[in-house]
């Protein structure tokens, strides 16, 4: 192996304090949308926001393993990845079985809180996303950074698309599809993260 390649996977990065400190109040915005959004599903009865906020708190435990890891060798880093690709998948499979058993309820959701809920996180999660944005080009821990930031924005037009469903059809399938297509997002978010991370625990060519 190279001294290059021995440099480039186990001495610690020179870490850029800008994405240090996004990432802390990606955290701090993650965690206070998550009590926000847990208790918005549980008044409204929605499955997609409540699959929305175990995103938000799934996303505050990877920001947190992120800056715990910042500093740390690109090894170290992608088996953090790892267990973060793994945190988004149980993410996505519990919000599929969710989805199912409020199917099988039929239910619908109150619209006007949900509506209200995922503008405001809406705002957050666009906010975060633009601020990560800049750092989504680095290695499998700052590539899964983004791709939470970037997963959530989308999550949220999804939910005001279900909450605007709802609204217009009286029925509960609206807010299922939406939580269904989230479950699938995350889990195709992790594989994207876990075949980085794989590619960056390989032993290094020569």
């Amino acid at each position: 192996m190279s001294a290059h390649c021995c440099s480039s996977s186990n001495t610690a990065p020179v870490i850029d304090p800008r994405f240090r400190k996004a990432l802390w109040i990606a955290l701090a915005v993650n965690a206070l949308m998550f009590v926000v959004e847990v208790g918005a599903s549980w008044r409204s009865g929605s499955v997609s926001l409540l699959a929305d906020s175990i995103d938000f708190a799934g996303d505050a435990l990877n920001y947190a393993l992120s800056l715990a890891v910042l500093a740390m060798t690109l090894a170290t880093r992608a088996r953090a990845s790892l267990l973060k690709a793994a945190c988004m998948a149980g993410f996505g499979v519990f919000v599929m079985a969710r989805a199912v058993s409020a199917w099988r309820e039929g239910v619908p959701p109150e619209t006007l809180t949900m509506g209200a809920v995922g503008v405001l996180a809406l705002v957050a999660n666009s906010a975060v996303a633009m601020m990560l944005y800049r750092f989504r080009g680095g290695d499998s821990n700052m590539r899964s950074v983004w791709i939470c930031s970037r997963n959530d924005a989308f999550g949220n037009v999804a939910v005001l698309l279900a909450a605007a469903g709802v609204f217009g059809t009286g029925d509960a399938w609206p807010d299922l599809l939406v939580a269904s297509v989230m479950g699938v997002l995350a889990m195709t978010g992790a594989w994207t993260v876990a075949v980085q991370a794989r590619r960056e625990l390989l032993p290094a060519p020569g």
